[in-house]
């Protein structure tokens, strides 16, 4: 069974995908679902997507290990690695495969290193569109109320498929899939993007607040590694 529903909240924001609304967005309160129009033997969207947003709420740190697979016009590559998050804003995306390749948020800017370039590029993380950067959701910063504007379900086994429709047409991805088990934990993320690409996370062995030190989020480039700031 596909359920599709629509919000009727006004256009407040633009995607959960933005930086702005990732990073400042607060939790939802008791009665934030009351533009959703739902059959009473309908699968309840609000209720599951609440319960995400409940799950991730209570943690403050996060250690998750991640494969993540773009898709191209018949061209695929997949990487893999370990996911480390902390409130606020903190993130660190070190990967085994390819080895030594970083992707670390200190709240303030991004840092990407790739080792096969020898070049390390800093941006401010209000700017990029990185999608690593807002996956900071993962830490609770997700506003389902006020960035998206269409959803749909889809039942797997015990799990359920949700695909979110942003409110706006002019970022770069046009829709966002998560698959949730009934525990609220989201196992793989999927997102389109514009130019018809598509960036597949999957996570798995969740850590809930293990402790992880600050120094995990500051980046030193290696000696001789050529260092910019994206323009």
């Amino acid at each position: 069974m596909s359920v599709r529903t629509k919000s009727n909240f006004g256009n407040k924001a633009s995607i959960a995908f933005t930086i702005a609304s990732v990073i400042g967005a607060a939790a939802l309160g008791a009665g934030a679902w009351s533009g959703f129009r739902l059959n009473a033997d309908a699968i309840d969207i609000p209720k599951i997507l609440k319960g995400v947003e409940d799950h991730y709420n209570r943690v403050q740190s996060l250690e998750v290990a991640f494969t993540e697979s773009w898709a191209q016009q018949g061209r695929k590559r997949t990487d893999k690695g370990e996911l480390f998050l902390r409130k606020p804003g903190r993130m660190r995306w070190q990967y085994s495969s390819p080895a030594g390749k970083l992707f670390i948020s200190d709240g303030k800017f991004t840092y990407l290193y790739l080792p096969e370039e020898h070049r390390a590029q800093r941006m401010p993380f209000k700017d990029t569109e990185d999608v690593r950067a807002p996956l900071a959701f993962l830490l609770g910063k997700l506003n389902f109320q006020n960035d998206f504007k269409e959803f749909r379900a889809q039942p797997d086994r015990d799990n359920m498929f949700i695909t979110a429709t942003p409110k706006s047409d002019k970022l770069p991805y046009t829709e966002v899939t998560f698959l949730i088990s009934p525990d609220s934990v989201i196992h793989w993320l999927s997102v389109k993007q514009q130019d018809n690409s598509t960036l597949d996370y999957g996570f798995q062995s969740e850590k809930a607040n293990p402790p992880i030190p600050e120094g995990m989020f500051r980046f030193v480039p290696p000696p001789g590694v050529e260092y910019v700031d994206a323009k």
